[in-house]
């Protein structure tokens, strides 16, 4: 069965497109972050692409995006589609419940009974028919009241995902794979995540949130009315000529929290959460080894090479090599190298070591070098 086209019709699709990526480092930078490069080889950034994905669900005219203010002309570049109506900027980041709800706030303000979904700027997904048949079930369980998200089906024991538990089908019309998610899980080791593998019934987190926007501003208030009551104020000014001085006022004083607890996971909780496995590639790509092993296919002999004018020797050599600087990097004999190459700053790092980038970025935050960030 498929989705009633009357849900169809009233979906909207959101990306937020904020963070700065820092385990991609010193590739990601604050003016340049994750979603505004080209990390597939494809030509296209990851903006781009999910743009590309959604635009067959929404259509261009309902595709709404959040970013920092910083950031808005090189949106706007990548996506000459994207309407001034569907542009929401942040003065300053707060995290994804203020940012995914001021879009559920504003929509819900224009349209009150449109159903959103919000898609993350910077994930990779190959498989587009696969992503949006389950998009289109997620959308069914929000007509049916549910706050829905996409669990990806693991292919492997990942220890860089949370991961989501199944607990049984719910029979929602239109969304036959539909299940009920009852809990999440942090990050595992390596141990639990064999377990979560072999049990079946686990699913990677992807961050994918799908509801009527009602419901989902219904939850975020139970946990967290002030933030609720600051959204509100704001969806309400923002299309008068009061939005400016109100976000000014609201916005620096909201609360930073991430959706998963004001949201997903109290849903969860009373039962409320509905999980549409997804059966298609996906990656968060959360750091180089990630970018290897896109570009390897899973090969460990390979050497990924990233850069339009990257000069690389290698001999018995593997892992990554991005290039900003047109220098030649010489590479010998050795495996799963992480090598990053920036006009101001050069990483080199072992795949093994990659989620490691992280404490780099903050002893440079605590030092005070913002000027590298």
């Amino acid at each position: 069965m498929t989705t009633s086209g009357k849900a169809q019709d009233r979906f909207y699709s959101v990306i937020p497109a904020g963070g700065i990526g820092s385990r991609l480092w010193p590739l990601s930078r604050a003016d340049a972050p994750k979603f505004l490069h080209d990390l597939t080889g494809s030509g296209k950034t990851l903006l781009r692409g999910t743009w590309e994905r959604l635009e067959p669900l929404s259509g261009p005219d309902r595709i709404m995006v959040v970013t920092g203010r910083a950031h808005r002309a090189a949106v706007e570049a990548q996506i000459p589609e994207l309407a001034d109506l569907n542009v929401v900027l942040e003065s300053e980041p707060r995290e994804s419940s203020a940012a995914i709800g001021l879009a559920a706030a504003i929509l819900h303000h224009r349209e009150p009974d449109v159903i959103i979904g919000s898609f993350a700027a910077d994930h990779v997904i190959s498989d587009e028919d696969g992503f949006q048949r389950a998009v289109r079930e997620a959308i069914a369980a929000a007509d049916a009241g549910y706050i829905a998200t996409i669990g990806i089906t693991p292919t492997e024991p990942a220890i860089g995902f949370g991961y989501i538990h199944c607990d049984g089908a719910l029979g929602i019309d239109g969304a036959p794979g539909a299940a009920k998610a009852d809990r999440f899980v942090e990050k595992p080791s390596v141990e639990v995540a064999r377990e979560y593998l072999a049990d079946g019934n686990y699913l990677w987190n992807a961050g994918m949130f799908i509801s009527r926007a009602d419901r989902l501003l219904e939850q975020l208030g139970e946990s967290q009315p002030e933030l609720l009551a600051g959204l509100t104020e704001l969806a309400e000014a923002w299309d008068t000529d009061r939005r400016g001085a109100v976000v000014d006022t609201v916005w620096p004083g909201l609360a930073k929290i991430a959706i998963d607890y004001t949201v997903a996971e109290p849903a969860a909780a009373s039962g409320n959460l509905a999980v549409v496995p997804g059966n298609f590639d996906w990656d968060d790509v959360g750091d180089f080894a990630a970018i290897a092993k896109l570009h390897s296919g899973g090969r460990s002999s390979d050497l990924a090479i990233l850069g339009e004018n990257a000069r690389v020797l290698s001999d018995a050599s593997s892992g990554v090599v991005v290039s900003q600087t047109g220098r030649l990097i010489s590479l010998i004999g050795v495996t799963d190298i992480v090598v990053v190459d920036t006009p101001d700053a050069l990483l080199v790092t072992t795949s093994a070591n990659a989620q490691r980038v992280k404490t780099v970025v903050d002893a440079l935050k605590v030092s005070g070098r913002s000027d590298i960030l």
